[in-house]
């Protein structure tokens, strides 16, 4: 298969690096200094699994020179999708596969949207950051990615492309029973320790530890799988008690992206996120006051970031 990584910073560069480094057919979309860095020295992962160097490195900022490709996996930050759309179709042919490895939920809107049933449900988990230009570092837990058809179809695609991630070090893999569940989880997960660890900027390990900040984390949760109930989403029973108990289970120092990116002042995913879980729960009359002031907590940081 041939691979397009449509935004190569942590997670693109991540999973489209161990790919490459496997012998696969991988180029990676990437621009400015990244670019630049890529294309002399190669791609640089540092990572607790195994550091690498993939040198060459195929990357280009250029998605018309490279056409059609087998699996575009989709790595930008969810804010940047819309802007993006229209580089992403020089990728996709017929019999494309556009594999989402965003954080947020409602980008697989806009995707489907656009390209219809090429698309599959993705979602990733990992703790991994661009340190520099053409350099990843991944920290924390080992890295994890699972896939499906969107309505669960054991279709050969999606068996095919599980059967080159099974055989790349560094990276566990899974096609779910129920991809959107999966993929529901992950939010319910990634708005809740986002948000609430952007607001007590703290690490997670901190927040979890203190019972006041405790009950605002587990608050948090409910209202996200409350919100993915009345859309539907058979979520498990005991939802708030299991991602708890896994984020009891993660490594001192973890941090979140959206958290990381307020914290150092830059654009961040706050409306894909919390206000995602806001719009959504406003339009089903689902109640969602945690994420209500934890939007309005860091929306002036926001602003402040995006220039106005």
């Amino acid at each position: 298969m041939k691979f397009a990584i449509f935004g190569s910073g942590g997670v693109g560069g991540y999973f489209g690096g161990r790919l490459a480094h496997a012998g696969n057919d991988v180029t990676f979309i990437a621009r400015g200094r990244h670019l630049a860095q890529i294309t002399e020295t190669g791609l640089r992962v540092d990572s607790i699994g195994g550091d690498f160097v993939v040198k060459p490195a195929k990357v280009t900022d250029s998605p018309q020179s490279v056409g059609e490709v087998d699996v575009v996996i989709v790595a930008t930050k969810a804010w940047q999708l819309s802007e993006s759309i229209e580089q992403l179709k020089y990728l996709v042919g017929e019999r494309t596969m556009v594999l989402p490895l965003l954080n947020g939920i409602e980008h697989m809107d806009l995707l489907v949207d656009t390209f219809g049933s090429r698309v599959i449900g993705g979602l990733c988990r990992i703790s991994s950051f661009v340190t520099g230009p053409g350099h990843i570092t991944h920290v924390g837990i080992k890295p994890f990615i699972a896939f499906g058809e969107l309505n669960n179809e054991k279709s050969g695609r999606v068996r095919e492309l599980y059967e080159i991630f099974s055989a790349v070090d560094g990276i566990s893999v899974e096609v779910p029973e129920d991809v959107q569940v999966a993929m529901w989880e992950k939010f319910v997960f990634i708005c809740s320790t986002s948000g609430v660890g952007a607001v007590t900027r703290q690490t997670m390990d901190v927040f979890r530890a203190v019972p006041e900040s405790r009950v605002l984390l587990a608050s948090a949760v409910r209202e996200v799988e409350n919100v993915g109930r009345a859309k539907g989403v058979a979520l498990p029973s005991a939802l708030v008690e299991m991602l708890l108990k896994r984020i009891d289970s993660l490594p001192a120092g973890m941090v979140a992206s959206m958290q990381k990116d307020i914290m150092e002042g830059k654009p961040s995913e706050l409306e894909a996120q919390t206000g995602a879980v806001i719009r959504m729960g406003r339009a089903l009359g689902i109640p969602t006051p945690t994420h209500e002031f934890i939007y309005a907590s860091l929306l002036p940081m926001e602003l402040k970031a995006r220039g106005k």
